[in-house]
């Protein structure tokens, strides 16, 4: 799924973990870069390497927290807000085309799967995003 999500979404130059973190900062604008990496269980360095390269395309901005100067807070850009609902209706189809096939019950199997899946995960491994 991702091999092909990354072949849908190369005619906007993105790569999944870009539309993660876009798709993120669409649901939640004003996210610190610290609750991004936890919320995409990603350490920060990983953080550190893409936001540069989306914010220099201005994707995302990032301006200094009002209370805090030393959080950094994450907002889309008009640009980025556009590119990120393209990039969302072509996984939301890629999905819709994916699972059309598959019948509903499959599918409630695997999400119940996955979620006991990242239960155990965050159950062995609570700090996940450290670095």
């Amino acid at each position: 799924m991702q091999q092909t999500l990354a072949r849908a979404l190369s005619p906007l130059d993105l790569k999944p973990p870009h539309l993660d973190i876009l798709v993120n900062l669409y649901r939640f604008e004003g996210i610190s870069q610290q609750e991004l990496a936890r919320k995409l269980l990603v350490g920060r360095s990983n953080m550190s390497m893409l936001l540069p390269q989306m914010e220099k395309r201005e994707l995302l901005e990032r301006r200094p927290d009002q209370k805090d100067k030393r959080i950094l807070r994450l907002y889309l850009t008009p640009a980025g807000r556009a590119l990120t609902e393209k990039a969302m209706h072509i996984q939301t189809d890629l999905i819709e085309r994916t699972l059309s096939v598959t019948p509903v019950e499959d599918c409630s199997m695997i999400a119940d799967h996955m979620d006991r899946l990242i239960q155990r995960m965050l159950a062995s491994d609570g700090d996940v995003v450290s670095d």
